[in-house]
């Protein structure tokens, strides 16, 4: 696989040894291109901060995540120049526009989005969408 889109849901994966860790880590090594929407660094921000105030994490390992990942080799595309496209997935298949934005990016550059939410990736599987999704712990990137 030359590129693919990679949403917050594997990404988290990185950092925090959870089901998958393994696969995120291999997808992030073997595939030459990884694209997101500039969404993701909120949506990483966010959980982050969850972790960190729920006791998961001290505040110097927040951080500490927050600076790794910024320094990931993600090809980051603005979210503005998908949100059309978002919005009008999230209406046709009832999905957030988040996950929109991710999905949409991946049918503008013609890769797969790999996700490890199985929810997500179980709804679309059967549309014309479908083919662009691959769960992650089913992905033949890793």
């Amino acid at each position: 696989m030359k590129r693919a889109v990679l949403d917050a849901s594997v990404a988290i994966k990185l950092y925090f040894q959870e089901e998958h860790s393994e696969a995120a880590e291999r997808c992030v090594r073997l595939i030459p291109e990884v694209l997101a929407p500039d969404l993701i660094w909120a949506e990483m921000g966010n959980v982050v901060w969850k972790r960190q105030r729920r006791g998961d994490l001290s505040g110097a390992d927040a951080a500490s995540v927050v600076r790794s990942f910024l320094t990931l080799p993600l090809q980051i595309h603005p979210a503005s120049g998908l949100l059309a496209d978002a919005l009008e997935l999230a209406v046709k298949f009832d999905r957030s526009v988040y996950d929109g934005l991710y999905l949409a990016l991946a049918l503008k550059t013609r890769s797969i989005l790999i996700s490890a939410d199985k929810r997500f990736v179980n709804a679309l599987k059967d549309t014309p969408a479908g083919k662009h999704l691959e769960w992650l712990g089913d992905s033949s990137a890793t």
